[in-house]
């Protein structure tokens, strides 16, 4: 089995380095272009389906990149374990040092000390997503871990590293140097029942596109 973890394309909100969490803002232009980018250098992959956040700029990029597979009718299905980090009262706030909204002075311990940061009323946290990424693999790995399929997950840049986080030679490590770029892929193979990681924030589109909207230093 074959894990494809797309982190979805970008949106507005992004651009200004805001924090989106559990809000639903959609994907901007250059986001669905991003993901149909992606889309058209996978459209050889046979997915068996893809499973997506909730959330509709995980959706709609899930759609996106299957809408140019060559492969027809390919099923989406949700799963709330697929959410964002819960950023509580921060949800929407700025974390831009240009217009920083979020009232505190340790916001930098969040990408130094992650693991460690405690944060507003309502926010997750590190541990707990890693704690639901798990619940989600470890499912989906008893259900089909023995299979040749490929499938489809996409999510957003804090889960992402949250799903892979088991795989990192220092899970410690949460962030990896950054958070995911908008449309990168992580790729997990599992065999028997073990997985491992094979693409690392693989890019489809230009690299010099990427852009970092929230730095980890």
């Amino acid at each position: 089995m074959r894990l494809y973890i797309i982190r979805h394309g970008e949106t507005n909100l992004n651009t200004t380095g805001n924090l989106q969490g559990h809000i639903d803002p959609p994907l901007n232009e250059n986001g669905i272009e991003l993901a149909r980018i992606c889309g058209e250098k996978m459209a050889d992959i046979d997915f068996a389906y893809a499973v997506s956040s909730p959330s509709s700029r995980a959706y709609v990029t899930a759609q996106t990149v299957l809408a140019q597979s060559k492969k027809e009718n390919v099923p989406i299905f949700t799963d709330k374990r697929l959410m964002e980090m819960a950023f509580g009262e921060w949800e929407g706030k700025c974390a831009s040092p240009n217009n920083f909204e979020l009232g505190i002075d340790n916001w930098s311990d969040f990408f130094c000390k992650p693991f460690e940061f405690v944060g507003c009323e309502g926010f997750e946290g590190c541990a707990k997503l890693v704690e639901r990424a798990n619940s989600f693999l470890d499912e989906l790995i008893a259900k089909e871990g023995s299979t040749d399929k490929n499938i489809l997950v996409a999510t957003h840049g804090c889960t992402v590293r949250a799903l892979c986080n088991r795989y990192y030679e220092d899970p410690r490590d949460f962030w990896q140097g950054l958070c995911p770029y908008n449309c990168a892929v992580n790729i997990i193979e599992v065999k028997d029942g073990v997985g491992s990681l094979i693409g690392r924030d693989v890019i489809y589109y230009d690299e010099n596109l990427c852009k970092d909207f929230y730095k980890t230093e």
